[in-house]
């Protein structure tokens, strides 16, 4: 059997946590670990809309993502610093947004806007996903406070959603790659899925080499499991934040 360097099993995910309310002024909070990799998401909710929007009686969900300048082992410039975001920024961003509007009607939200904010403090692979599984939270826990305080009339949220790196490292299909599996991996994968065992996204590459549809028909059975814990843990961040 192959050994990870973590030492866990090809299927076993790292630690997850999920705590909510780490930020007293956002509507939703939740800071996100996956082993060493931490994203801080907040869920602010806006009551209006892009103006491409107005006047069609539906809301909107956008994201936006970004590392923090030690969150790897050397300093990164800011984005802002720089005056621009990097096509990986703005690529993840895009994939964090359209992950949690497959998950939310946007006719019950109304004409008001979720606005998600992911920010990197600790990276150690998987930081998107990290960020899809925490955003969910955030947003499900703004939500439901307006639903408890009569501003939402109905529950907008349709279903969950989460997401977990898979990839093929010394050739083995393994789940949840840290970093360091990450950079040397034949094979990798982001999977988003959803609670009805729907798929939001796959993004899978050959990195090394090319890899088989036996391996990938394992790395979606892994991210499958992985996704079912997951959705345990949302489930029950969501419903310690409502209790509050």
């Amino acid at each position: 059997m192959t050994v990870r360097p973590s030492g866990r099993t090809p299927d076993q995910i790292r630690d997850v946590t999920l705590e909510t309310g780490v930020n007293r002024y956002a509507e939703g909070s939740c800071l996100v670990s996956f082993g060493h990799t931490k994203v801080l998401v907040t869920a602010s909710v806006e009551e209006k809309v892009p103006g491409w929007m107005r006047n069609t009686g539906q809301g909107w969900v956008t994201a936006e993502y970004g590392m923090l300048p030690r969150a790897t082992h050397t300093r990164g410039r800011r984005e802002a610093a720089a005056g621009k975001q990097s096509g990986r920024t703005q690529e993840i961003q895009r994939l964090i947004g359209r992950s949690l509007r497959a998950v939310i009607d946007l006719k019950a939200l109304g004409e008001r806007q979720v606005l998600i904010d992911c920010d990197v403090i600790q990276a150690d692979g998987g930081t998107r996903t990290a960020s899809i599984t925490g955003a969910w939270v955030a947003m499900a826990s703004a939500l439901g406070y307006l639903k408890q305080e009569g501003v939402l009339s109905a529950d907008p949220i349709l279903d969950q959603v989460a997401a977990v790196s898979c990839g093929v490292f010394a050739d083995t299909p393994v789940a949840d790659l840290d970093y360091e599996e990450d950079s040397s991996a034949e094979a990798d994968g982001n999977f988003v899925l959803t609670g009805a065992g729907t798929i939001v996204e796959i993004q899978a590459t050959g990195e090394k080499r090319g890899f088989s549809r036996a391996e990938f028909d394992r790395l979606f059975q892994l991210a499958d499991a992985a996704c079912a814990e997951l959705f345990v843990k949302q489930r029950a961040a969501v419903e310690a934040a409502l209790k509050g």
